[in-house]
């Protein structure tokens, strides 16, 4: 895989993982009470002539709370294990899975994906490279605060936005936590194991005036607990940034249809990057010759100055795992640099069959999903640009802030995204705020359009959900300050 390096955070937090168990959660298998050596010996037997193939147990706690139109609307708690064994044969895989972590469960799967062999004799491929390096705590977030303080919590939120302006006619606020355990066996006896804290802090402010009404929001989160974010300033300064957000949606005009020069704001924005290009930077797209850039490896695909990468290492980052859900350690992965398609994300699978190395992203939602190449953080690193440099720059054109949903064809590359704040450009100055600005394009295209770029990168606030194929993981995104010239947008203003 060509420019695919590792990156090591030496953050002086614990040892993860490749085969320790250094955090005090018990062991999956020790409390299903197996034995790791008979397992081992099982599953070997189940993979002998197989390819590849793992079994992948996981132990999973979640906490959500919801408080809206002044109550708590709702409150889960949910514990949840099980395991899936799988065998790759080629470009074929078996897949079973139980929430039942016994032998007989285990030797019942066994049984069921050894079809997926039909006379194959592979090799069994080698283990991951390991490492010690954590990228996050091991710490359950679900603890503190206790609930009683997370209801009191969310009880301020909304009591501090509705006094923010009489305008505000509805506060939706909620805070959801994940704690979950994984181990991954293979045929060969190495074991890995990592332990994975999630948050996220949400905030949905509807405003109104007369018989309009608008709405915006703001969300924070990461891979750590919830004592960073439920902090006074924290979560007021994501309730000011939803009011506004409500507010400048208030006053906004219909957006206008037609051809214009964009400039995307930095962080969130990068939600687009993330759809209308890095699913197609996906190997199994591409070895199947589905993607837009398949079969361009080495060649120029994007303007001059554009470089983007997948980094799965990045400490505390709601995208970021110190290993995939294969065992692979994550990587920062070069995807493009300076325009030259340079690289793909790559599970084991995918990798093995078009003989590039894997780079960590073989990811998976749960223990009852097969595990397929995914984004983690996709990025689009700073340019030279200052972003005032690039806004003066434009005559007629458009300042994408934030976007809601978006729609991607894989194949063909083009995109249709919903902007949920943005403004007209006039002569170089921030204009009238718009709304129902859609952005359509495609986005191989929209990468030789990108004219400026800021040397303002931010990340996004840790809010990411990506879905593929069924399965949705949580992921991050991030990007400076963009131009991008001639793009198509569709408005709601009437001629």
């Amino acid at each position: 895989m060509a420019n695919t390096t590792l990156t090591p955070h030496i953050n002086g937090r614990p040892s993860a993982i490749v085969d320790t168990m250094t955090d005090s959660t018990p062991s999956i298998l020790d409390r299903a009470g197996l034995d790791r050596d008979h397992a081992t010996r099982l599953i070997s037997e189940a993979l002998d002539g197989a390819d590849d193939g793992e079994l992948y147990l996981e132990y999973a706690q979640s906490e959500g709370l919801v408080f809206d139109n002044g109550r708590l609307k709702s409150a889960s708690y949910d514990t949840n294990q099980g395991f899936g064994l799988r065998a790759v044969s080629e470009e074929a895989a078996g897949y079973a899975h139980s929430g039942e972590i016994s032998e007989p469960a285990i030797q019942r799967a066994a049984d069921a994906v050894q079809a997926v062999k039909s006379g194959h004799s592979g090799s069994y491929a080698s283990p991951p490279q390991g490492t010690n390096q954590s990228l996050y705590g091991d710490e359950s977030p679900l603890g503190d605060p206790s609930f009683a303080d997370k209801v009191k919590l969310l009880e301020g939120i909304d009591a501090y936005a509705r006094g923010k302006d009489d305008r505000v006619r509805q506060v939706t606020a909620s805070l959801a936590g994940s704690y979950k355990v994984v181990e991954i066996l293979r045929g060969d006896g190495k074991l890995v194991r990592d332990v994975r804290p999630l948050v996220r802090v949400g905030v949905n402010v509807v405003v109104g005036d007369g018989e309009r009404q608008e709405s915006g929001s703001h969300g924070m989160g990461g891979r750590e607990g919830f004592s960073r974010f439920v902090v006074e300033e924290s979560w007021q300064s994501a309730v000011d940034e939803a009011v506004r957000q409500a507010l400048v949606n208030l006053s906004a005009v219909p957006a206008p249809a037609g051809t214009f020069d964009v400039v995307l704001g930095p962080g969130w924005p990068g939600i687009l990057l993330h759809e209308a290009i890095g699913h197609g930077l996906e190997g199994d797209f591409n070895r199947k010759k589905e993607s837009a850039f398949a079969g361009l490896m080495g060649e120029r695909v994007a303007a001059p100055g554009v470089t983007v990468v997948d980094d799965g290492t990045i400490p505390d980052r709601r995208g970021s795992l110190t290993v995939d859900d294969e065992g692979t350690p994550t990587s920062s992965t070069m995807l493009i640099e300076d325009g030259i398609l340079v690289g793909y994300m790559q599970d084991r699978q995918n990798a093995r069959l078009m003989g590039m190395q894997p780079t960590g992203n073989g990811r998976r939602e749960s223990y009852a999903h097969i595990p397929m190449p995914r984004m983690t953080n996709t990025i689009m690193r700073s340019g030279e640009s200052d972003p005032a440099e690039i806004l003066a720059s434009v005559k007629d054109g458009i300042y994408a802030v934030s976007f809601g949903g978006g729609q991607v064809d894989i194949t063909s590359g083009k995109f249709v995204f919903s902007c949920t704040e943005a403004y007209k450009i006039e002569n170089g100055v921030i204009g009238p705020a718009i709304k129902g600005a859609m952005l359509i394009g495609n986005g191989p295209d929209a990468l030789t359009r990108v004219k400026m770029i800021g040397n303002d990168m931010q990340l996004d606030p840790g809010i990411g959900t990506c879905g593929k194929n069924g399965q949705g993981v949580p992921v991050g995104v991030g990007q400076p300050t963009l131009r991008i010239d001639q793009i198509t947008v569709g408005g709601t203003a009437t001629a």
